[in-house]
């Protein structure tokens, strides 16, 4: 009655022998199947472990673990030597360091909400919060309700905020709740690859929290979407540390070979931390290719890095973190040794919260509730804090255990101290060849010729003597009625030039700090003139209004969190017959991962404008490549043409393009696109005031930059109107449509909340309340009495008004003195090196290389008579 002959002619391994399943992705039983660390009983060990809290359980767990390992892993072929063999004894326990500090050490994995439900978020939060570890948002950012402690004063926050590199969510309000700020440069399980998450888990909730909208898929960029280079590298970080001062900087970068260069690079770049993450493990809706073929072990990554950081004296200034399968007390001993001081968990924790590794992540089916958003699947959801806890508390004392066999009383005893590893001897010698990744890196031939050898890290990164400089620090100053009071401030300066990068960030956080996004449009009114930097107004919050006359640079208005920006060329050039409609005004990727807010450009964008706009009103004059690449809400006018791969990945919000050639429809575009001209007899059902915010654009363009081509525009509305080309995605559109439908809000939005008021165009003619002109580079040095004789050196010349020679300061420690001052070598002696012999200093670097006083540094480069800037 089953379909088989009732004399067992055909068996089921017969059927199916066609079909084989080695058992690559899914757990499949048999001797032949391939190996799995998360096999049913490995799950049910530790699911009983962290649930009992049993010792007994966990010992069983882990025992199963390192036996599997040795199949599958290099930290499997590695032993322990005897104490004696590096000179230790076995210690009592009771000698070893608590594992209440050891779990501090700990973090979880970066998987956003979103990818998993937010009740299995919030407990890995909740979890490492009390150890006093962190856990990671991922990249989908975090639901703004966290930020607030629970009545029993648990927290739902993630101390980690991961920016990758302006994903989803990243707004300043994310930025300023992390206690470390991680950039994804690329993902252990798929390097190099972009995410998607399915249009059926973009839930209510999350869309909100991806400022996206739901029911519409998102498409991820490759996580170095925005890096093209060490240097764009090291602008993200030191925007991220003006976004918020007091948190630390991490990098995630891909065991593989020659990543200890590129960690050497980052560390160079300032980061505080660096990750380097295993090709084990990772996202459950990695692509199969990426599963099996992409990314290093840990172990390769680990030692290479530890080691060229020690090679150039770089060490002592980064922490260093591994994640990749991390299981057991025993993965975490190895992974210190060879230089991890932190340490990632990520598939164990999901497991000890009730994860059964259906490997159904990206189908919104999880049983359990952990990887789906369906209410119904969501309360089946059974996982507590107390089981990460317990469970982390369980690998910490078997960390302990294993220190005290070793002879190592703390943690940081043992960091980079690879010679304490050897390879198994119980296991048959095979073609690996461990020695290059057991070598310690203190003991190296060249340890010590580039900087002082140091295993871990022993000072911060030397940020304070940067941003003291920022001209931000000035114009926070200027504000001071803003932020004592709310009161409207105006402030005019002519003295941006390209060195100034970052500018209005701190001014930004400082102001989210004391009101959020309580101010209103333009309270906060910046008139800036000359040449900014890098990365001009990024994350600026709602209430300032940053106005530019003259031009910027790369990554103009990244992370834009509700600010209203300005730009347009000098009114003497334009005067003088300079078109600003043929001309680049700002450089590439403006306005990238903007979430909220305004921006008027008067000229033409560069290459990736608006990529991963999610909520930004902007005008622009013209853009190169990949405009409105990946864009999911806002809406772009771009008043020229636009370069090749034009809204790619593109998923909601709306453009237009002035197109009065009829070219534009005309080039090969996305399907996923609907591309139609602008018709305003026969309106949009699903957006009837299309021809409005327009409207609108179009004459707060006008009224804040003077757009000749703006008004000649609006001069010709309505005939004008069938020029433009509208670009709708299709799936956001039916979304639009699907929420008038039910009645709901329209996820359309408005640009109304965030454009200034008329008010703030007069501010230049309002004589009261106005702070103009500040000093931001002052020249502190009074006019010298008399002139030198020819034939004496000026160090030796006694007409200074303040001082002579050999009274003078060698070292200033106000730091705004050194930098105001253009003529420090007036101002401050020469300060002598100490000196070494010849056949000292050429068998190292330690002049170049060792850590100075910076403080003296920054006054004796103020001495430069070129431009007396440290």
């Amino acid at each position: 009655d089953r379909g088989f002959s009732p004399d067992g002619g055909y068996t089921v391994k017969s059927l199916f022998a066609s079909l084989p399943n080695e058992g690559k992705y899914h757990y499949r039983q048999g001797s032949d199947a391939e190996k799995h660390l998360n096999d049913p009983m490995v799950i049910a060990k530790l699911q009983e472990a962290a649930r009992a809290n049993s010792r007994a359980a966990y010992a069983s767990f882990a025992a199963l673990h390192n036996n599997l390992v040795k199949a599958s892993s290099i930290r499997g072929q590695l032993d322990f030597k005897p104490p004696r063999s590096y000179g230790r004894a076995a210690l009592p326990l009771d000698a070893v360091e608590p594992a209440s500090e050891i779990v501090k050490r700990f973090r979880t994995g970066a998987m956003s909400y979103g990818s998993i439900s937010m009740e299995a978020h919030s407990t890995l939060a909740i979890a490492l919060n009390r150890l006093g570890g962190f856990s990671n948002t991922g990249e989908g950012g975090e639901d703004p309700a966290r930020y607030e402690p629970l009545p029993n004063g648990d927290s739902l926050k993630s101390a980690i905020k991961q920016v990758a590199s302006g994903r989803f969510g990243v707004t300043m309000e994310y930025l300023s709740n992390g206690l470390e700020l991680q950039i994804k440069m690329a993902q252990g399980a798929k390097p190099g690859e972009g995410g998607e998450l399915p249009g059926k888990k973009v839930q209510g909730g999350i869309a909100k929290t991806r400022n996206s909208t739901p029911g519409v898929g998102l498409i991820s960029p490759p996580p170095h979407h925005d890096i093209y280079s060490i240097e764009d590298l090291a602008q993200l970080i030191f925007d991220l540390k003006n976004a918020n001062p007091d948190a630390g900087v991490s990098v995630k970068l891909v065991s593989e070979i020659g990543v200890g260069v590129v960690a050497t690079g980052v560390a160079k770049c300032k980061a505080d931390h660096i990750l380097i993450s295993g090709c084990d493990g990772g996202t459950g809706a990695s692509k199969w290719t990426g599963i099996k073929h992409a990314g290093a072990p840990w172990e390769i990554g680990l030692a290479e890095t530890h080691q060229t950081l020690v090679l150039n004296g770089l060490r002592g200034r980064v922490t260093l973190e591994t994640d990749g399968q991390l299981r057991t007390g025993r993965d975490v001993i190895i992974a210190a040794l060879l230089g991890a001081e932190r340490f990632g968990f990520a598939t164990a924790p999901l497991i000890a919260m009730g994860c059964i590794m259906m490997r159904k992540c990206h189908l919104n089916t999880c049983p359990v509730g952990i990887a789906t958003q369906d209410p119904v699947l969501r309360k089946k959801f059974e996982g507590l804090p107390e089981h990460v806890v317990n469970y982390l508390m369980l690998v910490a004392e078997e960390v302990r255990v294993l220190m005290a066999k070793m002879g190592f009383r703390n943690m940081d005893e043992l960091i980079g101290h690879a010679e304490v590893l050897r390879q198994d001897p119980a296991l048959r010698a095979g073609p690996l060849q461990l020695e290059p990744i057991l070598a310690p890196a203190h003991q190296l031939p060249d340890a010590g010729k580039m900087g002082k050898v140091e295993n871990r890290k022993l000072y911060g990164q030397e940020h304070f003597m940067v941003l003291q400089r920022m001209i931000d620090r000035t114009l926070v100053e200027e504000c001071k009625m803003t932020f004592r009071y709310g009161e409207r401030s105006y402030v005019e300066s002519p003295h941006i030039i390209n060195a100034d990068r970052t500018c209005g960030t701190l001014l930004s956080h400082e102001i989210f700090k004391r009101w959020g996004s309580s101010l209103p449009p333009g309270t906060c009114h910046l008139k800036l003139m000359g040449t900014s930097g890098q990365s001009f107004g990024a994350f600026a919050v709602k209430g300032v209004l940053l106005e530019l006359e003259g031009d910027s640079q790369d990554y103009f208005g990244k992370g834009l969190s509700g600010g209203a920006l300005v730009i347009y060329p000098p009114r003497k050039a334009v005067a003088g017959g300079f078109d600003p409609s043929k001309n680049i005004i700002i450089g590439n990727t403006a306005l990238y991962g903007a979430t909220a807010g305004v921006a008027f450009v008067n000229g033409i964008a560069a290459e990736r404008f608006a990529v991963r706009n999610s909520g930004v009103w902007a005008v622009v004059e013209g853009a190169g490549d990949h405009c409105c690449e990946y864009m999911t809400g806002g809406r772009v006018l771009v008043l020229g043409s636009v370069g090749d791969n034009f809204g790619a990945g593109m998923s909601g919000g709306i453009a237009w393009i002035w197109d009065p050639s009829k070219t534009f429809e005309k080039r090969a575009l996305p399907q996923d696109l609907e591309v139609a001209r602008v018709q305003m007899d026969q309106p949009l059902e699903v957006y009837a005031e299309e021809e409005k915010d327009l409207i609108s654009l179009l004459e707060a363009h006008k009224s804040w930059t003077h757009s000749k081509l703006a008004a000649s525009i609006l001069q010709k509305w309505p005939a004008s109107a069938s020029e433009f080309v509208r670009v709708f995605p299709k799936d956001f559109k039916g979304a639009v449509k699907a929420a008038i439908d039910r009645g709901e809000v329209s996820p359309i939005g408005s640009m109304r909340e965030y454009l200034p008021s008329q008010e703030a165009l007069l501010d230049h003619s309002n004589k009261q309340r106005i702070r103009k002109h500040p000093k931001v580079r002052k020249n502190s040095m009074e006019e010298i009495v008399g002139e030198p004789s020819a034939g004496l050196d000026i160090e030796d010349m006694a007409v200074f008004q303040k001082t002579t020679k050999g009274n003078r300061p060698t070292k200033i420690e106000d730091a705004k003195l050194v930098s105001t001052s253009n003529r420090g070598f007036l101002e401050v002696d020469r300060g002598d090196l100490p000196k070494r012999g010849v056949a000292e200093r050429v068998a190292d670097f330690q002049e170049i290389l060792a850590k100075k006083d910076e403080v003296a540094v920054q006054t004796q480069a103020s001495r430069c008579m070129d431009c007396g800037t440290p």
